[in-house]
């Protein structure tokens, strides 16, 4: 699992059939890092997640054989100050 800050939706009409009605989001990593993931708990911008990838993402998107190599799988609410004392969101 990773964690990502939602930057925005990526629209895209023109895809294949087996990525069904879920939204695609373009997703940062804290070091800026940019990737797509799809979206089945409704995150909206800013919003601070945890995704997985692999067979997981699969898994989380609704099947095994879901196209997708990231996925949100849950929507921060709050975490801890880091081990340098930094805020985290």
């Amino acid at each position: 699992m990773k964690i990502f800050q939602v930057e925005r939706t990526l629209v895209a009409t023109a895809r294949i059939t087996q990525l069904e009605n879920h939204r695609l989001l373009v997703v940062r990593e804290k070091g800026g890092s940019r990737s797509v993931a799809v979206d089945p708990v409704g995150c909206k911008e800013g919003d601070w997640v945890i995704a997985v990838g692999s067979s997981a993402a699969k898994d989380a998107a609704g099947h095994a054989k879901y196209p997708s190599d990231l996925t949100i799988v849950g929507i921060i609410d709050f975490w801890e100050a880091d081990a340098a004392g930094k805020a985290a969101p």
